[in-house]
């Protein structure tokens, strides 16, 4: 049974940083795409990044240049690194993993920037 476990959330002021974790087991992590999602109150989930088994990644325009993800297929973990966060970053980050069309959500981690 796959399982994914997010960690790293926490409070910050606007500007500072954060990185979260997402540790994946059950599978052979290399294999799957891996994306972070935040959902703010009242809104729909969105996609914040994502990053494919080879490497690719991709971001939305709204934290371009801000987010980075990445992973260690060795540690079979994917990262967020979020640095300049603002207020409207605010939300609950959840990780997904992605393969041959099965995709599997973890848990979700509270990350709240203050102005």
């Amino acid at each position: 049974q796959v399982q994914l476990v997010e960690s790293g959330g926490g409070s910050v002021q606007a500007g500072g940083s954060l990185r979260l974790s997402c540790k994946v087991s059950g599978t052979i992590f290399s294999t799957y795409s891996m994306g972070w999602y935040r959902q703010a109150p009242g809104k729909q989930r969105e996609l914040v990044a994502g990053i494919s088994s080879g490497g690719r990644t991709n971001y939305p325009d709204s934290v371009k240049g801000r987010f980075t993800i990445s992973r260690d297929n060795a540690k079979n973990t994917a990262y967020l690194q979020m640095n300049s966060l603002k207020p409207e970053d605010t939300g609950v980050y959840f990780c997904n993993a992605r393969v041959d069309g099965i995709a599997v959500w973890g848990q979700g981690t509270q990350v709240t920037v203050s102005s």
